[in-house]
């Protein structure tokens, strides 16, 4: 005989034609509760993980993962502290820098962080040569005195390529007093990062001419590129133990924790509220089961008194249940990752057929809705519906095993 028995009745319930429509319309919406849920759930976190990964992108391609700075604001024998941190099997670039803050004067004033650089240095650690809306970096050469500024910043100062700026790098001591330090500047870029913070407050120059600018003889700090961002501050803690005290090592991770701390909180939850919406829908299957067995009253008495242990009959109906949920599972895992995948083809789309913008890009640095589908939060999220899947046919399964055969034949 067909073994395990429970998983051989179970199946022949779910494709025997039932007599109660009612109780097959409650079960096919409980299954589409289930796959809309997960839909939705597989969904909503996938766009979170998109723009996730955009800002994180976005970051880090302004930002070094790990900076190494001189305990006294210019790095000692640089050279030394490069050839340190490329003998790291995670380094794969170096790149020197002076950084300040300063004044500049265009048509209006304002205030932003000059960074001395070396452009062919500067590309190998940060994406700020892909993100040039005007000019390029190879234009900050030595003693051009060229500038290349934030767009927002640009747009602020009222100037473009090709206009001059003035740079207020500090006061020098003079015999009627204080003097500002003024240098003239051409703009010859300007980038747009995607970042307020950058786009608004960031200026650079060739590193010779900063060093010149705030009367500097070496770097402020050397910025290194990754292989893997995440692995930064085991690379920061390698590079204390063997550079010593003369040298002050920060990560991407020391400025910007927060941010992703607070983008994580907020996936967990979403998570956590749209799992309610599986929940709900998984525990409409209890009404489905409640019904079922009380219809199944008569062949539940007739099991039991063949021998049947309230075991089987429990399993004859968690299995039932069981089914019902994996199919809803099912179509769910299938149209959320359709979704997922096609989220910002279908938001385009939407976006055209009606002429409306969701993210205006004056007003949102990311314009278009992102969507990454990783299958490892796929997996987590099927198997929490599976899980309330479970749970819910418990109770129902359950109360059929109590079943009294004599009281359950007594009016049959």
């Amino acid at each position: 005989m067909f073994r395990p028995l429970s998983l051989f009745i179970g199946l022949r319930y779910t494709r025997a034609k039932r007599r109660n429509r009612f109780i097959s319309f409650i079960s096919l919406v409980s299954m589409l509760g289930i796959a809309v849920g997960v839909t939705a759930l597989i969904a909503v976190i996938s766009v979170m993980n998109g723009f996730d990964h955009e800002l994180r992108d976005r970051i880090l391609g302004m930002v070094a993962e790990t900076t190494i700075s001189g305990v006294d604001g210019t790095v000692r024998d640089w050279p030394h502290a490069v050839r340190v941190a490329d003998a790291l099997p995670h380094v794969m670039a170096a790149a020197p820098y002076v950084e300040h803050e300063a004044y500049l004067l265009g048509q209006r004033s304002q205030g932003a962080v000059i960074r001395g650089i070396e452009p062919a240095y500067e590309n190998k650690v940060t994406s700020i040569g892909h993100r040039m809306v005007q000019g390029s970096l190879s234009s900050l050469t030595p003693g051009s005195w060229n500038i290349v500024l934030g767009r927002d910043l640009a747009l602020s100062l009222g100037v473009t390529v090709g206009d001059h700026v003035v740079v207020v790098s500090g006061f020098a001591g003079s015999p009627i007093g204080g003097l500002p330090r003024l240098r003239s500047f051409t703009v010859s870029g300007i980038f747009g990062a995607g970042i307020e913070q950058y786009d608004a407050g960031l200026a650079e120059i060739n590193m010779q001419d900063a060093q010149k600018l705030y009367q500097q003889s070496g770097p402020t700090g050397i910025r290194l590129k990754l292989d893997h961002p995440l692995l930064a501050y085991q690379v920061g803690s390698e590079l204390v133990q063997k550079l010593g005290g003369l040298y002050a090592v920060s990560t991407w991770m020391d400025s910007h924790s927060n941010f992703f701390k607070a983008i994580a909180m907020e996936k967990k939850v979403m998570f956590i509220i749209l799992s309610l919406i599986v929940a709900v829908a998984a525990f409409n299957l209890v009404s489905t089961l409640v019904m079922l067995v009380t219809d199944k009253q008569a062949d539940i008495a007739i099991l039991r008194t063949m021998g049947a242990t309230p075991r089987t009959v429990m399993g004859v109906f968690v299995v039932q249940g069981m089914i019902s949920g994996l199919i809803g599972i099912g179509l769910g895992v299938l149209g959320g990752v359709l979704l997922a995948i096609n989220l910002p083809a279908i938001v385009d789309g939407i976006q055209r057929l009606f002429h409306v913008q969701f993210l205006s890009p004056d007003v949102y640095y990311i314009s278009n809705l992102p969507s990454r589908l990783e299958w490892r939060d796929v997996g987590w999220i099927a198997l929490l519906a599976f899980v309330f899947s479970l749970l819910a046919t418990l109770y129902p399964a359950w109360r059929a095993s109590r079943t009294q055969p004599a009281e359950a034949l007594r009016y049959e």
